[in-house]
């Protein structure tokens, strides 16, 4: 395909997320933001769509790029949301950022994976046996994701090129560390959700795929992480807990990696997907934003 067929099949919104534009809850006493939902195909390496809220106009804007989680599961993916953290993706949008979450290759109609039949989707996220887990590469083939996109949306002049923002919840978060370590020009600050791989092993809550590999994982990517991150995780998270989280961080830091940490109080049921709820966007956007105001 050519190169104009192509960013044609990017730019041209394939379907509307309820309605054009979405009139954004104020924070303050100012008047709401408009802000444009869109779906965008992305013609990438490996192409994927995304979803994009971004304000109306036409920018440039900061860019933020949010990672979601994975699933080992193919029947899992399969029914994999096209939106995932609709509502923290509009808080970004709200305060001015154009934002990107692409939905990973292997989810949705991809997660074919049925190995008798010697069908395979392109899920590339999977960590090996717990007895000698790979954390570091899949983190880092994500990571390549991320800097494909800014690329592209760099050559689409859509949004300025030093102004980039990656957030990630969970496998994702720790694909934006994997980022952290290859310290790209373009990116300046990083903020993570319940970052971390290997959680709840055969659906057991606090059962972790070796534990002491993660961290030892962890601060491989800190000897040469120089991005300012923000790491949030949270008390009741089954996945990745208190201990083993301060492990991670302490591990990061003290290989030479910038993080600063915090422990969130119990949300919900689950805290491991407190970035996916409305209700949580007070408890973490006021850390959010001070962090960001200290890396502008």
């Amino acid at each position: 395909m050519r190169q104009h067929g192509l960013r044609a099949l990017a730019t041209v919104t394939l379907l509307l997320l309820l309605g054009l534009t979405t009139p954004a809850r104020a924070d303050d006493n100012s008047p709401p933001q408009r802000i444009q939902e869109e779906i965008w195909a992305l013609p990438l390496p490996l192409p994927m769509f995304a979803y994009l809220v971004r304000p109306l106009g036409d920018g440039p804007f900061p860019l933020v790029i949010m990672n979601h989680g994975v699933s080992l599961n193919a029947r899992d993916r399969s029914f994999f949301p096209l939106v995932e953290f609709r509502d923290a993706a509009m808080w970004f949008a709200r305060h001015g950022y154009l934002v990107v979450a692409p939905v990973g290759t292997g989810y949705g109609a991809a997660a074919i994976d049925i190995p008798e039949r010697g069908l395979y989707g392109p899920f590339f996220s999977k960590v090996g046996k717990c007895s000698n887990p790979n954390f570091l590469d899949p983190g880092l083939a994500v990571a390549q994701v991320d800097l494909w996109i800014i690329d592209y949306m760099v050559a689409e002049r859509r949004i300025v090129p030093k102004d980039v923002i990656v957030v990630g919840q969970s496998a994702g978060g720790w694909a934006a560390i994997a980022l952290s370590s290859l310290n790209p020009p373009q990116v300046k600050a990083i903020i993570t959700f319940a970052a971390g791989r290997g959680g709840r092993v055969d659906g057991k809550p606090n059962n972790n795929c070796n534990p002491d590999r993660l961290v030892e994982a962890t601060g491989v990517f800190g000897n040469t992480s120089r991005v300012p991150m923000l790491w949030l995780y949270i008390e009741n998270d089954t996945f990745f807990g208190p201990a083993l989280s301060k492990r991670m961080h302490e591990a990061f830091t003290r290989a030479g990696g910038r993080a600063e940490y915090h422990l969130l109080p119990p949300f919900g049921d689950e805290g491991h997907f407190l970035i996916g709820s409305a209700d949580a966007i007070p408890i973490w956007s006021p850390l959010v934003e001070r962090f960001l105001d200290k890396v502008r």
